[in-house]
Formats: structure tokens, C-alpha cells, sequence
């Protein structure tokens, strides 16, 4: 899974480089499946501490601070996806 923040943030490509940004999704990736856990979407607390995760991820990556609110919830937004998606597939093998 490769988050969309370059799709996103073009302005983030020319800062930091297509191999930096693979490079933090592949830790973007690694801390949501680390931080989620079977209600991740409903607790605030654990969505909470995923954001500081992804936060810091990007600070210290030098993701352009004025952009990184927006790729917060993009990778948010993405995950959430990808829970659902793995909710209906899961569904879909156990029938």
C-alpha cells in the first residue's frame, strides 16, 4: 500500500523527492499496522496517537509543515480504507 500523498502534495515531491516519499510510507504503513487495532476506527484515542505517530513521522522526515495536516488525514482517511476493505474481503473468504 503505498499512501497518496505525492498524488496529493506536489508541492511535497519537489521538496523531498519521490525516494523519501516511498520511504515514508513505508514507515507511514509500518505504524498503522503497528497502532491500529479491531475498533481503531471507533476509538478516538487510538486514532488520537496514530496522528501524533504519522506527525512525527513526517517531521522528521521534513515533510513541509504546511502541508502535513492535510497528508495527516489523507493517510487517515486511507487507512480507514483499507480496514474496510480487509472487513469485506475477510467476509467474503469465511462464507
Amino acid at each position: 500500500m503505498f499512501f497518496v500523498l505525492k498524488l496529493s502534495l506536489n508541492s511535497a515531491v519537489a521538496v523531498l523527492g519521490d525516494d523519501i516519499l516511498k520511504h515514508i510510507a513505508q514507515e507511514l504503513l509500518k505504524t498503522v499496522r503497528n497502532s491500529t487495532t479491531i475498533d481503531w476506527t471507533i476509538k478516538e484515542s487510538v486514532q488520537s496517537a496514530l496522528r501524533r505517530n504519522i506527525r512525527r513521522i513526517l517531521r522528521l522526515h521534513g515533510y513541509p509543515p504546511d502541508l502535513q495536516e492535510k497528508a495527516v488525514d489523507t493517510v487517515i482517511t486511507q487507512a480507514k480504507m483499507l480496514a474496510e476493505d480487509l472487513v469485506k474481503n475477510g467476509d467474503k473468504t469465511e462464507q
